[in-house]
């Protein structure tokens, strides 16, 4: 019994020393984008063309690496996982947040692509993807690039407080799918929190320079701002936003004066950008502020 024991270790042990961490063909890459206050996930590999023909057929009129109308895992190895914390809508439809196997069936002129509620299948699933298991199935047309992209790329861009573009782009083939959140609820939920606990100078200053930047609630903003003021004292940057909100409200003259305060502060702090960006407002607001009184 000892032997057979001690026969079965020598065995398990040299399995174990014989396993090799080699480099993967298809490296893994996971990627994050903040969008407002939402965060996506992408975890994908990336596969290299080496020479292949992508989608579609070859010259020979033989399959390429991704076949037109097949289902394809968005990637290399196991199926390409997304992640929204918060509900999103992909081209004017609604998703709610969670993990998602990403699927795409590429076709010539015309792409589906699947967010998909079983994330256990391996690779692409193709004998056990269940279109009925589909959370939402969209539709985007492929544009030709002039460039050419080696490795398969998942990238976002036009990234905004609501938006952004999810791309995917592999050789000369481009697809892109616009996303947006519903970031001004969030931050008004987020608001409505902050002011029931306990806010401070920092706390008003922040709501107001989200609305300052969104251009709404600018009187209301002008309230935090003389709150944060009065709570925290003078700074730089409570006067900046000032200034901007009071020029919104056609406020010149008081405006000026704001932005001469940020602009005092700035250059005692060796603060040269605010030093220039107010001289340049209170040029233009003195332009603004002659108009007014003609």
């Amino acid at each position: 019994m000892k032997k057979i024991v001690l026969l079965l270790a020598v065995v398990w042990c040299a399995q174990g020393v014989s396993q090799i961490n080699h480099p993967k063909a298809s490296p893994s890459s996971t990627i994050e984008q903040t969008v407002g206050l939402s965060k996506i996930t992408v975890a994908y590999s990336r596969p290299a063309t080496r020479g292949r023909t992508i989608f579609g057929n070859r010259a020979d009129g033989q399959p390429g690496l991704v076949p037109y109308g097949r289902i394809w895992r968005v990637g290399a190895n196991e199926s390409t996982k997304i992640t929204f914390d918060n509900d999103v809508n992909i081209m004017g439809k609604p998703l709610s947040k969670g993990t998602y196997a990403l699927y795409a069936f590429p076709k010539a002129k015309e792409w589906q692509l699947v967010f998909h509620n079983n994330t256990k299948h391996w690779g692409d699933g193709r004998n056990a993807y269940d279109p009925e298991e589909d959370a939402l199935r969209v539709k985007v047309k492929p544009k030709q690039t002039l460039g050419y992209q080696e490795n398969f790329l998942i990238s976002f861009d036009a990234i905004t407080h609501n938006e952004a573009v999810l791309s995917l782009l592999w050789a000369t083939t481009k697809v892109s799918l616009p996303m947006t959140f519903n970031t001004r609820e969030l931050m008004e939920q987020q608001i409505k929190e902050r002011l029931n606990d306990k806010p401070t100078a920092q706390t008003y200053y922040e709501i107001a320079r989200y609305y300052q930047e969104q251009g709404s609630k600018q009187e209301q903003s002008l309230v935090y701002l003389n709150k944060a003021i009065e709570l925290g004292g003078d700074t730089y940057y409570y006067h900046r936003v000032k200034s901007l909100v009071e020029a919104e409200l056609e406020d010149y003259k008081v405006a000026i004066r704001s932005a001469q305060k940020s602009l005092e502060i700035a250059d005692s702090l060796g603060k040269d950008e605010f030093v220039r960006m107010n001289g340049k407002n209170i040029i233009d607001w003195k332009e603004k502020l002659k108009q007014q009184n003609e």
